[in-house]
């Protein structure tokens, strides 16, 4: 968990924190959460997707239907915190922004250049590189 918030888990800890309700996808049961907060910030709209059948998921979803700039608060709050922050993609044309902090249990990737919503994503940290970055 991170701010109170699934990062990792079963449906049934998701659904415990409010994730309900559920529903099949084509790949995927997505369980999602409206009015969640992120550090304060929001409220987003929110999914944690559980993939293979119904076993677990590794990832939340965070996002802002009315307003694609909104997740950029995040972002600032992050930079306030000594979060670094690693742009993948171009430098005219960036694909993710990645926040990563020295001890932190999860990083932050937010989508630069979309072409539908804007998603911010929680994941584990698991020491993984950052990509090419800017």
């Amino acid at each position: 968990m991170f701010d109170g918030l699934p990062v990792t888990g079963v449906p049934a800890f998701a659904e415990t924190l409010g994730f309900t309700p559920c529903f099949d996808t084509s790949d995927s049961l997505r369980c999602r959460k409206d009015a969640v907060m992120v550090m304060g910030i929001g409220p987003f709209r929110a999914a944690v997707d559980v993939r293979d059948g119904r076993s677990g998921f590794d990832q939340l979803t965070v996002w802002n239907d009315g307003n694609q700039d909104a997740l950029f608060a995040v972002s600032k709050r992050l930079e306030q915190l000594g979060w670094q922050v690693c742009r993948t993609g171009q430098e005219d044309r960036g694909d993710q922004a990645i926040w990563t902090r020295a001890g932190a249990q999860i990083r932050f990737s937010m989508d630069l250049s979309y072409w539908g919503k804007r998603r911010l994503r929680l994941l584990p940290e698991l020491g993984q590189p950052t990509g090419r970055c800017w």
